[in-house]
């Protein structure tokens, strides 16, 4: 494989989580006898599995390029305005959370519809405390490293380098939990549409992932720490849910 083109495959990595995440949550349903939608609340812990096979395979393929991860990304020490990385930090954050509500209330006529509820269904208090930790630490280094590094940074057309990675970078948030609704589907991609595209809108001037991945550790923490409130109190998740 020439110098040129010795990361040239990275990019057909991209669709692989959405193929996995589809996969686990349909192959789960038929071990286990239920529906597919009756899987949700096992989301955040496929996807924290998910998230260090993902880094494990972006690993592998690196060793076979002949990369390091840092050369992959960008990611360095140093260099960078902290005042600058503070705000792209909060702002990427903001985008983050008003593309939810702004979603749900396009598709559910509500900023907090009940389907949003689901992703905070209670799960075994251990299995919370531990993804406390690991959910933010593992989700920027797998989804920024596979649609940023090996999407955005490995394609060529300018263009392509923002829709190809943006578009499955979105689309792996329709199956995460996996529901078969069409509404539902809709309601997950033009939730994180706004956001991803900024991301890779970035990464791609600015070749710098820092602002982006500690965002996105940010948001993926808040959501563990809403789905710990839930299953550490007794009768918290029927209470959100009688409210709406």
């Amino acid at each position: 494989m020439s110098e040129n083109n010795k990361s040239a495959f990275l990019k057909y990595l991209l669709p692989m989580r959405c193929i996995i995440f589809l996969l686990v949550f349909v192959a789960g349903a038929a071990i286990t006898g239920r529906e597919v939608s009756d899987t949700a609340s096992w989301w955040s812990i496929v996807a924290t599995a998910v998230n260090i096979l993902t880094i494990f395979v972006i690993l592998l393929a690196l060793k076979r390029a002949d990369m390091g991860y840092f050369e992959l990304t960008g990611l360095k020490k140093g260099g960078r305005s902290v005042k600058k990385t503070v705000l792209l930090t909060l702002g990427f954050a903001m985008v983050g959370m008003w593309g939810m509500y702004g979603a749900g209330f396009i598709c559910y006529g509500s900023v907090m519809p009940e389907v949003s509820l689901k992703l905070s269904a209670p799960i075994a208090v251990p299995l919370a405390s531990a993804n406390l930790l690991l959910l933010p630490l593992t989700v920027p280094f797998a989804e920024d490293g596979l649609y940023l590094g090996c999407g955005v940074g490995q394609i060529k057309n300018k263009y392509a380098a923002i829709i190809i990675p943006a578009f499955f970078y979105t689309l792996q948030h329709c199956f995460i939990p996996t529901f078969f609704d069409v509404k539902y589907m809709v309601y997950r991609f033009i939730s994180f549409l706004p956001l991803v595209v900024i991301f890779c809108v970035y990464f791609k001037k600015k070749r710098d992932p820092l602002p982006i991945m500690i965002s996105h550790a940010i948001l993926d923490m808040s959501t563990a720490v809403t789905i710990l409130m839930t299953s550490a109190v007794s009768g918290l998740y029927d209470e959100w849910k009688a409210m709406i």
